[in-house]
Protein backbone atom coordinates (compact mmCIF):
# COMPACT_ATOMS: atom_id res chain seq x y z
CA UNK A 1 0.00 0.00 0.00
CA UNK A 2 1.41 3.45 -0.82
CA UNK A 3 1.08 5.96 1.62
CA UNK A 4 -0.51 9.15 1.45
CA UNK A 5 3.15 10.83 2.11
CA UNK A 6 4.72 9.07 -0.72
CA UNK A 7 1.73 9.97 -3.48
CA UNK A 8 1.98 13.82 -1.99
CA UNK A 9 6.16 13.79 -2.80
CA UNK A 10 5.33 11.84 -6.00
CA UNK A 11 2.97 14.17 -7.43
CA UNK A 12 4.62 17.36 -6.10
CA UNK A 13 7.36 16.25 -8.43
CA UNK A 14 5.70 14.92 -11.32
CA UNK A 15 4.42 18.76 -11.23
CA UNK A 16 7.88 20.26 -10.75
CA UNK A 17 9.32 18.10 -13.54
CA UNK A 18 6.25 18.92 -15.90
CA UNK A 19 7.16 22.83 -15.53
CA UNK A 20 10.82 22.45 -15.47
CA UNK A 21 11.05 24.46 -18.68
CA UNK A 22 7.97 27.06 -17.72
CA UNK A 23 9.42 30.89 -17.78
CA UNK A 24 8.53 32.37 -14.34
CA UNK A 25 6.79 34.15 -13.09
CA UNK A 26 3.28 32.92 -14.84
CA UNK A 27 0.67 35.37 -14.14
CA UNK A 28 -3.00 33.55 -15.20
CA UNK A 29 -4.45 30.75 -15.41
CA UNK A 30 -3.79 30.44 -19.04
CA UNK A 31 -0.74 30.86 -19.18
CA UNK A 32 -0.20 27.95 -16.46
CA UNK A 33 -2.05 25.22 -18.37
CA UNK A 34 0.48 26.55 -21.97
CA UNK A 35 3.18 25.91 -19.74
CA UNK A 36 2.36 22.16 -19.27
CA UNK A 37 4.05 19.58 -21.78
CA UNK A 38 0.20 18.76 -23.11
CA UNK A 39 -1.67 21.76 -22.13
CA UNK A 40 -4.64 21.04 -19.92
CA UNK A 41 -4.00 17.28 -20.64
CA UNK A 42 -0.87 16.96 -18.79
CA UNK A 43 -1.28 13.95 -15.93
CA UNK A 44 -0.09 13.38 -12.96
CA UNK A 45 -0.42 10.12 -11.23
CA UNK A 46 0.55 8.47 -8.23
CA UNK A 47 -1.27 5.46 -5.90
CA UNK A 48 -4.73 5.77 -6.41
CA UNK A 49 -4.71 9.54 -7.19
CA UNK A 50 -4.46 11.40 -10.55
CA UNK A 51 -5.42 14.67 -11.71
CA UNK A 52 -4.56 16.42 -15.21
CA UNK A 53 -3.42 19.79 -15.42
CA UNK A 54 -7.04 21.09 -16.42
CA UNK A 55 -8.32 19.34 -13.26
CA UNK A 56 -6.14 20.79 -10.93
CA UNK A 57 -6.00 24.52 -12.44
CA UNK A 58 -9.92 24.67 -11.60
CA UNK A 59 -8.95 24.60 -8.17
CA UNK A 60 -6.72 27.13 -8.14
CA UNK A 61 -7.54 31.07 -8.10
CA UNK A 62 -6.71 34.41 -9.71
CA UNK A 63 -4.76 35.76 -6.21
CA UNK A 64 -2.90 33.04 -6.46
CA UNK A 65 -0.81 34.38 -9.18
CA UNK A 66 2.14 35.20 -9.81
CA UNK A 67 3.75 32.11 -9.35
CA UNK A 68 7.35 31.77 -9.07
CA UNK A 69 8.22 28.86 -9.04
CA UNK A 70 7.68 25.25 -9.97
CA UNK A 71 7.21 24.50 -6.78
CA UNK A 72 5.18 27.22 -5.09
CA UNK A 73 2.69 26.05 -8.00
CA UNK A 74 2.98 22.46 -6.71
CA UNK A 75 2.71 23.38 -3.43
CA UNK A 76 -0.35 25.29 -4.03
CA UNK A 77 -1.99 22.16 -6.09
CA UNK A 78 -1.39 19.54 -3.33
CA UNK A 79 -2.96 22.03 -0.77
CA UNK A 80 -6.10 23.00 -2.23
CA UNK A 81 -6.42 19.19 -3.35
CA UNK A 82 -6.09 18.24 0.33
CA UNK A 83 -2.93 16.24 -0.36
Amino acid sequence: MVKQIDVKKEIRAQIVGALANANFPIRTGKDLLAAFPNGAETTCQAGNVKMTAGEAGKILYMSDFPFESAESVADTILARAGL
